[in-house]
């Protein structure tokens, strides 16, 4: 149990090789070293693991989590976590997913649910209040994400794999209704765990420390999300899909394997193509003020439309400029279970190998009419679709063409071409899961896509990397959706990039990295609150923690060392913070020295501010952050990944 608000105060551990279940311990002590979420998941993980652990071992923990403010009645706080060892990275990997599966787990009495064994047969599990039960998914097993579902409407919330996720294809997702927890293959762990579906149902609601102040504060908060130029203006009116004209203008659209950042048709995969002649309507996650999300139609059917990933990874990233097509692809990949930005990349890479003459799949730039059958090979491993489930990194390491295989870790790079947005290559590169745009950071939003400082210099890109990456970590373990992170940056900022004092401030940013680093650093920092920072705010009412600018970036901090040791205890080497050389050796623009990624230079300040060397934590940050390692295991491991 605990003392404070918001939380549950249970957590659930469920064996699926015995099917049996009891309570995990977890204390305030945890709470508030951790808060919850993925910094919750890192911690419980780093506990666990063992060098010799792999993804697909019985003994791999599927980590479900919430935050505190799930369920707390916040704007956009629908958002929950899954972590575990992924089968692409073998790293630890997070991903984070806005169905209601995490609001629905918290009225069952849980914050999060940990996952053991592997069942023998396809199995359901069924989480309601003080209750777990285990059914068999023999008539589920086979069945897509949409049709799996479908059987199990009698639950509120409901996780469920496809067919990519039964037959591990490397980058499977899971989903809850249309949203997804799509990086990683977590849905392949789920298949090799034999765990179809997990349903979760409850009355009980949080208790709120101050009810009456946060209910008002929402209010306020919602108010502030809609009128801001990003959050109310551009997600609400294009959605994520708004993006492609300002990565187009900024040359930051990965195109034709990211050999370009600009394509000559962007307009007819473009956010404005969308919304004037295939949108439906917006919708949103639940507790959604935003409303980022786009409804199609496909076969007579309102589905889920494309993000901009998906938009560009499957248009300019393979020189196709048919949306109509990148709009079936999207829902034939959500329901196979698949994620969209790791099969373009891989996709992508394999066009390359066919263009180069190393290795023909099938698969050409330009030519389209073969590629649902692509995906269905790939979900069924069938013919060449069983490689191509593996990842660009491994089919690299087969056939050649390591320098244009776009990934980071093993992870494919998501649609931002970075070198025209060094610091987003900065971020790609050092992300503890891969090639992560949100885990990176995010820096493209202050490189063109919201604020536009000098998008080429590496100066003070390592400093502002690091305060968004930590931020964004509290963020999104406070059960927050990363958008709430884009209205912190003052609206004018945005809305007026003529004015005097936006150009002052964006020409100084890059060089307040040492000011930024002191701010990011300090575990004790003055206990100020931001008002365009108000998820602290909101901690404070909800749960009775205290909760501040500093608590907010130590509780990031935190979160970033403690995946970082866990992916170096399983086997992470020093040096592995690296992207293909087509990004840091060639250029983008023949015409401009600096359009490539100067990532020896960057890194070196980033490990320097974070307090790591050659990538990894020093025992001293481990300790000052508290973060729970013996000296043993962090010795062993530090022997290994220096070797």
């Amino acid at each position: 149990m605990t003392e404070y608000c918001g939380y549950m105060g249970r957590v659930l551990f469920v064996d699926l090789t015995t099917q049996t279940y009891n309570e995990f311990p977890w204390t305030d002590k945890d709470r508030e070293r951790t808060l919850g979420g993925k910094i919750m998941a890192a911690d419980i993980l780093l506990q666990h693991i063992t060098p010799e652990m792999k993804a697909f071992d019985e003994d791999n923990w599927l980590v479900i989590t919430t935050g505190p403010l799930t369920g707390c009645g916040c704007p956009n706080t629908s958002r929950f976590n899954i972590s575990t060892i992924s089968p692409l990275t073998n790293i630890i990997t997070s991903s984070n997913c806005g169905g209601d599966f995490g609001l629905s787990l918290k009225r069952a009495g849980y914050d999060a649910a940990i996952f053991s064994g592997r069942s023998e047969n396809p199995i359901t599990v069924h989480i309601e209040s003080d209750n777990v039960t285990f059914e068999s998914a023999d008539e589920l097993w086979g069945l897509s994400t949409g049709e799996a579902q479908e059987k199990l409407l009698d639950y509120s919330g409901r996780l469920v794999i496809g067919p990519a996720g039964e037959n591990k294809v490397l980058y499977a997702c899971v989903f809850s209704n249309e949203r997804t927890a799509g990086r990683g293959g977590v849905g392949a762990v789920f298949g090799d765990k034999k765990l179809k579906a997990v349903t979760a149902k409850g009355t009980k609601l949080p208790t709120i420390y101050k009810p009456e102040e946060l209910k008002n504060f929402n209010v306020k908060w919602t108010k502030m999300l809609k009128r801001h130029p990003l959050t109310g203006r551009q997600l609400r009116k294009l959605g994520t899909a708004g993006l492609v004209a300002p990565m187009q203008a900024h040359s930051i659209l990965a195109t034709k394997n990211f050999s370009s950042g600009r394509y000559e048709n962007f307009e007819k995969i473009s956010g404005e193509e969308l919304t004037e002649n295939h949108l439906v309507s917006s919708s949103a996650c639940t507790t959604c003020v935003i409303r980022c999300s786009r409804k199609v139609e496909i076969n007579g059917k309102v589905v889920k439309g494309p993000e901009l990933e998906t938009l560009g990874l499957f248009g300019s990233n393979i020189l196709n400029d048919d949306i109509e097509k990148i709009l079936r692809w999207n829902y034939e990949l959500d329901e196979l279970g698949m994620d969209t930005i790791s099969c373009a990349g891989t996709v992508a890479f394999a066009m390359e190998l066919a263009e180069k003459g190393v290795h023909d799949f099938g698969l050409h730039f330009g030519e389209t009419d073969n590629i649902s059958q692509i995906f269905e090979d790939i979900a069924h491993r069938r013919g060449v679709g069983d490689e191509l489930a593996d990842g660009s990194k491994r089919l690299s390491e087969k056939y050649g063409g390591k320098e244009y295989a776009i990934h980071a870790k093993g992870m494919e790079l998501a649609a931002y071409e970075p070198r025209n947005a060094v610091g987003q290559g900065l971020g790609y590169a050092t992300s503890n899961r891969g090639g992560c745009h949100l885990n990176a950071g995010y820096m493209v939003v202050m490189e063109g896509l919201g604020l536009d400082i000098d998008s080429l210099t590496p100066h003070g890109k390592a400093a502002l990397s690091i305060m968004l990456q930590n931020l964004m970590e509290s963020v999104s373990s406070a059960g927050c959706c990363l958008f709430t992170s884009y209205a912190v940056f003052p609206g004018f900022l945005i809305s007026k990039p003529n004015l005097l004092l936006t150009k002052i401030i964006l020409n100084c940013l890059p060089y307040m990295g040492p000011v930024v680093n002191l701010l990011s650093h300090f575990t004790k920092a003055p206990k100020i609150n931001i008002p365009l920072i108000p998820h602290p705010i909101a901690i404070q009412y909800a749960t009775g923690m205290k909760a501040n600018m500093a608590t907010m970036l130590t509780w990031g901090a935190y979160g970033w060392n403690a995946e970082r040791i866990g992916n170096i205890i399983l086997g992470q080497k020093a040096g592995a913070d690296k992207l293909p050389k087509r990004l840091t050796e060639e250029l983008e623009n023949p015409n401009n020295p600096k359009t490539k990624v100067p990532l020896e230079k960057m890194k070196k300040s980033f490990y320097r501010a974070r307090g790591w060397k050659d990538g990894i934590p020093t025992w001293h940050r481990l300790k000052t952050l508290r973060v729970k390692i013996d000296k043993d295991t962090y010795d062993k491991a530090v022997a290994a990944a220096k070797n």
